[in-house]
């Protein structure tokens, strides 16, 4: 019976040491989950806490490098825009001075052309306000102190409650051994075990309260400092395309007015010939302004109006002649 109760002894002990190396083996360095009932209801309480908090504060890092991604998308996409939006309103610029007394389209591409350097004044705001207000904050606490101090702290409380389900099982064994044999070496041993497995619970309920108060101060900064950044990021891309929007329609109005004034101008004038001190030649003048029809009207009329009294006053003086 002896002999067996010793075999048995040794198979639980090698059982229980395979069983703390797959745990080690397979540990990783974040928070591990576990429902082995350790200690007590508040330690494992403290536990569930901790791991709640451990999933929550990495969810939330998580997200905020996909806002982080999303906003160095954005703001590599604004300087790209900035870069062709430049060219094209040089290209619009240079041909409208080349072309300006030609047509319409000269002109609108002038204004067009203006108007791009300040489109691209937006998008360069643009950018700048996610970089400052987006992408620093959010990078700052990704990698910041008090995010990865308090996971360190989960991790050691983790380790630590993988050392107290060692030390149980510990206890347990020299529980049987001292029922199998009761001598004093036995019961040293055991006392010896009982007393650090309570050093283990006393330290687990100072790391576990420290653990948790700094998880849930970083999980609330989280969500605090998260939420900021995105209200930011819809207000500044809401303010930008309005700017956008009321200076494409300010453009699109200049231009429609100048197309109007254009169609509704009068004909050009050619000037009657002019002779020259050297001989006769033929000047042509176009008319450099563009004349309401109403004003140009008003002045035919006036010219009328001197003709015909320019007629009355040679009519008179023929009058007087012939008396």
């Amino acid at each position: 019976m002896d002999a067996l109760r010793k075999q048995a002894s040794k198979l639980r002990e090698q059982v229980a040491k395979q069983q703390q190396a797959v745990i080690k083996q397979f540990s990783g360095t974040g928070y591990e989950s576990s429902d082995v009932m350790v200690i007590d209801e508040v330690e494992m309480h403290r536990h569930q806490q901790l791991e709640k908090l451990y999933k929550s504060t990495r969810s939330g890092k998580e997200f905020q490098k996909d806002v982080v991604k999303a906003a160095e998308a954005f703001t590599a996409i604004g300087y790209r825009h900035i870069e062709a939006g430049t060219k094209l309103s040089e290209d619009c610029c240079r041909y409208g001075l080349e072309n300006i007394n030609e047509n319409i389209l000269a002109k609108a591409a002038a204004i067009y052309g203006d108007a791009l350097k300040h489109v691209e004044q937006e998008q360069d705001d643009l950018n700048r306000q996610l970089s400052s207000q987006v992408l620093e904050p959010l990078r700052a606490m990704i990698t910041g102190t008090p995010l990865e101090d308090a996971r360190h702290l989960a991790q050691r409380y983790s380790r630590m409650r993988q050392e107290a389900e060692t030390q149980a099982a510990e206890i347990s064994r020299r529980q049987a051994r001292v029922r199998e044999s009761p001598f004093p070496e036995n019961v040293s041993k055991l006392h010896a075990a009982e007393t650090r497995m309570q050093e283990i619970r006393a330290n687990m309920a100072v790391l576990g309260k420290e653990a948790a108060a700094a998880l849930a101060a970083v999980e609330a900064q989280q969500y605090r400092l998260t939420f900021q950044r995105l209200v930011a990021m819809v207000e500044g891309e809401k303010n930008y395309h309005l700017r956008i929007a009321a200076i494409l329609s300010e453009v699109e109005a200049e231009m429609v007015s100048e197309k109007q004034q254009k169609e509704s101008a009068p004909p050009m004038i050619l000037p009657p010939v002019i002779p020259s001190g050297n001989g006769l030649e033929k000047s042509t003048y176009f008319l450099a302004e563009e004349l309401n029809r109403k004003d140009y009207l008003w002045e035919q009329v006036l010219n009328l109006y001197i003709l015909h009294r320019v007629f009355l006053v040679r009519g008179e003086r023929l009058s007087s002649k012939q008396k």
